[in-house]
């Protein structure tokens, strides 16, 4: 009988990968905590808003924000309605075809997600940004950049547009 060899990392990939799942697994609930604790939102439910936000329609299919949440329906369908009973989104019929939904923020879900950013964009730098010289920050991006092109392209989707943005090509310091 043949022995099938386990596949293994060497010692300086093995640190990667385990430095990067470490990351994986905090940051999140970071995230999470601090975007419940001044926002009452979850990291997602930011995300959605964020991206309702940043469409320029006023609405968006649910199939379509899915997709650029990466969520999938039911779970998008779920946070869509916590966030529908707290007035920050409403759903409707979509006009071009009536067995879709289009969701929208509302005008209390804007206010909402503008109150959320600068606490967010302050964890993210005390957390993320403010741990990095200039040079990791840009070998960061280099990276995200990589393993989000490898990762669109294992999945069939295109590449995110935030892996192809003029913001992730330049160097230096970014304010926002």
């Amino acid at each position: 009988m043949k022995k099938r060899r386990v596949p293994r990392m060497n010692e300086q990939e093995s640190a990667a990968w385990l430095g990067l799942t470490t990351v994986f697994s905090l940051l999140p609930s970071a995230l999470d905590r601090q975007l419940q604790r001044d926002s009452g939102l979850t990291h997602f439910e930011f995300v959605v808003l964020s991206t309702l936000q940043l469409s320029p329609e006023p609405t968006m299919r649910m199939t379509t924000l899915a997709q650029a949440t990466d969520a999938t329906l039911p779970r998008l369908s779920h946070v869509v309605g916590r966030l529908e009973k707290r007035r920050l989104v409403a759903r409707s019929t979509c006009p071009e075809d009536r067995r879709a939904t289009n969701v929208g923020l509302t005008g209390d879900g804007r206010r909402v997600l503008i109150r959320s950013v600068p606490g967010h964009i302050a964890t993210a730098r005390r957390l993320v940004i403010d741990a990095l010289t200039p040079e990791q920050l840009d070998a960061l991006t280099e990276i995200t950049g990589a393993i989000g092109a490898k990762l669109a392209e294992e999945s069939g989707d295109p590449p995110p547009e935030s892996l192809s943005s003029p913001a992730r090509k330049s160097s230096g310091p970014k304010t926002s």
